[in-house]
């Protein structure tokens, strides 16, 4: 198998609560500035085993979603080997296929790909992204899910975009927003209150 990968995704934008990008709809303002971060909490790339990494993009969407041409800088774990971090960019790039590759094809340009620390938690609804170190780190979000009547989380089905195909997403708010990348010919970000997503993913390719 070219890849089976399971874990956890982080994403929080510029959009308002909650962001039309995932129903296919025009973002809020007419462009969208994401973090998106995947954490792979156990697999495998053609055998290399990338357990513990994850991969960020920041991203510029220059419109609606699905007509792509992103902008974006790729991080990668600093703790993953680089035979590691070949095996990771293969899947994110879409070099080797599979779901994710519908996802890769929406980039129109990488600016970068850079080695950063990056810190990734969730937990109970809440979760936390970090890439970077330091009094000024690259981007940083915190965030909180939404919950329906009982105390579940509110979740997305079935819409028809989502940074994680074939899995709920459970629909959150960010508590922060930051973003430092105006080196990249990127926006720099300080929001709080707006559109965050969390959810699993498990993703496979042959």
């Amino acid at each position: 198998m070219a890849y089976e990968l399971e874990g956890r995704m982080l994403e929080v934008c510029t959009c308002n609560v909650l962001c039309p990008c995932w129903i296919g709809e025009d973002p809020d303002g007419g462009t969208c500035d994401a973090i998106v971060a995947w954490h792979v909490d156990k697999g495998t790339v053609d055998g290399v085993d990338v357990s513990g990494h994850a991969v960020v993009a920041l991203a510029h969407i220059p419109g609606n979603i699905l007509q792509g041409n992103w902008k974006a800088v790729i991080y990668v774990d600093e703790k993953a080997t680089d035979e590691q971090q070949e095996a990771l960019l293969k899947v994110f790039t879409g070099e080797l296929g599979g779901p994710v590759a519908d996802l890769a094809q929406l980039i129109g340009e990488v600016v970068a790909v850079e080695r950063e620390p990056i810190t990734f938690t969730v937990a109970q609804g809440e979760g936390s992204v970090t890439i970077g170190s330091g009094m000024t780190p690259v981007a940083d979000a915190d965030m909180d899910s939404y919950t329906g009547p009982h105390g579940q989380p509110a979740t997305l089905h079935e819409n028809i975009f989502s940074f994680i195909p074939g899995s709920p997403a459970y629909v959150s708010k960010a508590t922060k927003y930051r973003r430092n990348t105006s080196d990249y010919g990127l926006k720099d970000i300080d929001l709080e209150g707006h559109n965050a997503i969390q959810g699993h993913f498990k993703f496979e390719a042959v």
